[in-house]
């Protein structure tokens, strides 16, 4: 389930790259274009060793990355002025606080 959620993530990133794009846009991202497409490959990249279990670690590596960059860039909810944009950021900002949970659970209990 973890895999499948960040490879139907990346997949996204790339079928509704224009909506992606608005939206890095509009978080005062540079080169949105580029970094949607960048951060779809690496949820693609992530997900599906998890899937198919091969280069676990790698995938799961490339996750921790994008969590660590992406949640506090793109749900800055501190930030926003608005309630609603607020509380919304902020539910994704623990979505995605969770999740790095999850994946560094894998990366820590993995047999050396």
């Amino acid at each position: 389930m973890l895999g499948g959620f960040f490879a139907l993530n990346g997949f996204n990133h790339f079928a509704m790259s224009k909506q992606m794009i608005l939206y890095a846009q509009s978080n005062g991202v540079l080169m949105p274009a580029l970094a949607v497409y960048v951060t779809g490959l690496m949820l693609l990249l992530g997900g599906l060793p998890i899937l198919t279990g091969l280069f676990v670690q790698v995938g799961l590596w490339l996750l921790v990355v994008f969590l660590l960059f992406v949640t506090p860039w793109m749900h800055n909810f501190w930030a926003a002025r608005d309630t609603v944009q607020r509380m919304l950021e902020m539910v994704n900002f623990m979505k995605n606080t969770a999740l790095l949970g999850a994946v560094l659970m894998p990366l820590y209990l993995w047999p050396q």
